[in-house]
């Protein structure tokens, strides 16, 4: 970057952070801040756990974001200083500095601008993840495990925390299913646009002639209730069987009738949970599932297109939404946005940022294109 480029830039930069300022509300956020604070300090406050949970969750959540903004600014206010003064004494390194920070900076401001795009009705919650192993036998179940792996170090790197709720393992490799939750700010509106089928291109591993395999596992997203959210489950409407946990989990978990498996008898939904040692706590946990999924197929009926917050579950040939392919060439490539890399390894890491957020604004252009 030539340092004529600098005053074009941090203009560019500002104007950006102020639209994101003026889009996000600062000072609707403060006096949310301040009247959550105050619910904090009351001394009845965890007389009901639920509500206090949601009350400091919400307030963490909001503290944080109003702190990233802030400190977005003040770094853009600290590197016009840098420039002023690096121009000033024609000093090399302070230019050079003040270059990588302004790249930086500019990568932050364009995340966070993508998090507007997030103004959903359940974009700001936790997320509920399925992800479920398709055709390809051994491959697809292996490449499902892949996927949850994906998730999971791709949460990490944010610091995100995630509550496995139940794994059906596969009776050769990986898993034939898993459901976990996501617990970040706006972890649904971000992760629902990884919704759908997934392919994978590779030599098998498990095929002794070293053959190429193509496999599929589906992906779902739904977003976690709260407890203002309007879903009603009668008793009789549910059934729930019980069993015993499988795979890794220690003695009490395996040796006891724990695992809990609700089956919502209208629609057909089943859902199960076996993380737990408590077979209350797995119904609990299982019922939280329940109600984000017929959350889900409600407002999808609703809006005569299911796809739109479940995603495609096929999973199979012609259905795909991204391909990963191992062999033979590397690419990983979305067919939606037309994203792609050739560092499929950092995918598979869990670096996907670049692939959410070209299919957030991907979603939003879609949304806005004229019918």
């Amino acid at each position: 970057m030539a340092t004529t480029d600098f005053p074009t830039r941090l203009k560019e930069l500002g104007a950006t952070l102020t639209s994101i300022e003026k889009v996000l509300d600062l000072e609707k956020m403060r006096t949310e801040i301040a009247d959550l604070q105050e619910q904090v300090g009351a001394p009845d406050l965890w007389d009901d756990q639920a509500n206090a949970q949601r009350v400091t969750g919400r307030l963490s959540a909001l503290q944080a974001q109003l702190e990233r903004i802030e400190g977005l600014r003040q770094r853009l206010d600290d590197v016009e200083v840098l420039v002023e003064l690096a121009q000033e004494e024609a000093d090399a390194d302070s230019i050079a500095e003040a270059e990588a920070e302004l790249g930086r900076l500019s990568a932050s401001i364009e995340s966070l601008e993508v998090r507007t795009l997030l103004s959903g009705e359940y974009d700001e919650r936790d997320a509920i993840v399925t992800i479920r192993s398709g055709a390809g036998g051994d491959d697809a179940t292996d490449f499902a495990e892949m996927l949850q792996r994906m998730y999971t170090r791709w949460a990490e790197r944010h610091d995100y925390a995630v509550e496995v709720y139940d794994t059906s393992w596969a009776e050769g490799a990986g898993i034939k299913s898993a459901t976990f939750a996501v617990k970040a700010p706006y972890a649904y509106g971000t992760l629902s646009v990884e919704s759908g089928t997934h392919r994978l291109v590779r030599i098998s591993p498990f095929d002794n002639q070293g053959r190429r395999q193509t496999s599929f596992a589906a992906v779902e997203v739904v977003p976690v209730l709260e407890q203002t959210d309007e879903i009603d489950i009668p008793e009789d409407e549910v059934r729930v069987d019980v069993y015993r946990s499988s795979g890794p989990g220690g003695q009490s978990v395996n040796t006891t009738d724990s695992a809990v498996r609700l089956t919502h008898i209208p629609t057909g939904t089943v859902v199960s949970c076996q993380n737990e040692k408590s077979q209350l706590q797995n119904k609990a946990s299982a019922m939280v599932i329940l109600k984000a999924k017929l959350l889900a197929l409600k407002k999808a009926e609703e809006r005569a297109h299911l796809d739109e917050l479940r995603g495609d579950a096929n999973a199979s040939w012609g259905d795909q939404m991204r391909n990963y392919v191992l062999n033979p060439y590397q690419l990983v490539k979305d067919l939606r946005t037309e994203h792609e890399t050739g560092n499929t390894q950092s995918v598979l890491d869990g670096e996907i940022d670049d692939f959410i957020e070209a299919g957030i604004r991907w979603r939003r252009n879609t949304e806005d294109a004229p019918a």
